[in-house]
């Protein structure tokens, strides 16, 4: 369990470095400063209204399996990172790859910290932030919002061994040390929902929360399905406290469970094309993707 408890945190640390200085390899993509012939950006040109240079520029942490990650090689469909030697797969990349190529777009995946995919949008830097990220009232007064693309369940993350593994609701956390990733309804509307919760300080990423319960220094983290089951898959002495059966559940909006893709405010024409591949697809569909993106993440076994 040693052994892959560090291959994991390598491979971990690898993607959260390139991430700490992705925001760096963005610099020349779709800003709308003059190009050497004078020329500004397509998306600067257009004010946003689209993908005109025919390159869809998405970002995404590449560290928040299996919605993300990076890898070594382009296996199962990897596409390239931008400036870096990585590739990047997952749920968002499938998805991203579905899109472009409806569109007859050229599909280019940046990598960026999460505090930073939302601005990176705002500047224009980048198309689309395809990563898991829910479509909240609070980010959508700064972009605008395709999809959903995914409907995730709230749920806590346990160790198998813990006090806390036989919960049946929110009144046995009652007490608990928590955490969950930082800038997240996760942390700032869900964890506040259980009574007399020791809430710990966020954790940076996704991989940090999952190592905070790994480690002991938390309790459980609250999360949503999908990263849980992700998680299950590197660490398989967690457990799933789903209570979306009973009463006594988390009390989470639409805009909590529903999985958007933020673009830039008023770009409508990228908006319409990206709903045009999504609005058929059901909740199974994306379910099945899902799974898909699960079982060839590099942390199984």
């Amino acid at each position: 369990m040693m052994k892959k408890l560090f291959g994991t945190l390598a491979l971990l640390a690898g993607a959260i470095s390139l991430a700490a200085c992705g925001s760096g390899s963005v610099d020349s993509l779709k800003t709308g400063e003059a190009s050497p012939s004078g020329e500004t950006s397509s998306a600067a040109k257009a004010g946003g209204s689209g993908v005109e240079d025919g390159v869809f520029t998405v970002a995404m942490e590449a560290a928040y399996a299996p919605y993300n990650w990076a890898q070594p090689d382009d296996a199962n469909g990897a596409v390239k990172i931008k400036g870096a030697e990585l590739y990047a797969n997952g749920y968002d990349v499938m998805t991203a790859k579905e899109i472009a190529d409806a569109n007859g777009w050229k599909l280019e995946i940046v990598q960026l910290e999460w505090d930073s995919l939302i601005p990176a949008v705002q500047a224009g830097t980048v198309d689309a932030t395809i990563a898991g990220q829910s479509m909240t009232k609070e980010r959508e007064k700064t972009v605008d919002f395709a999809g959903p693309y995914l409907y995730a369940n709230i749920v806590a993350l346990t160790k198998a061994d813990s006090k806390f593994a036989g919960a049946k609701g929110l009144a046995d956390l009652a007490g608990g040390k928590a955490t969950s990733q930082s800038g997240t309804v996760w942390y700032d509307t869900l964890i506040p929902q259980i009574k007399d919760v020791d809430k710990q300080p966020p954790a940076a990423s996704a991989p940090a929360m999952l190592m905070a319960l790994e480690t002991g220094q938390v309790d459980y983290v609250v999360t949503d399905m999908p990263t849980a089951q992700g998680a299950l898959i590197a660490y398989p002495d967690m457990k799933i406290l789903d209570f979306s059966s009973g009463d006594d559940n988390f009390k989470a909006s639409d805009e909590d469970v529903n999985i958007g893709i933020a673009i830039r405010k008023g770009n409508t024409e990228l908006k319409d094309g990206i709903n045009a591949v999504l609005k058929d697809k059901t909740a199974e569909d994306f379910n099945k993707l899902m799974e898909q993106a699960a079982k060839i993440q590099p942390l199984q076994k």
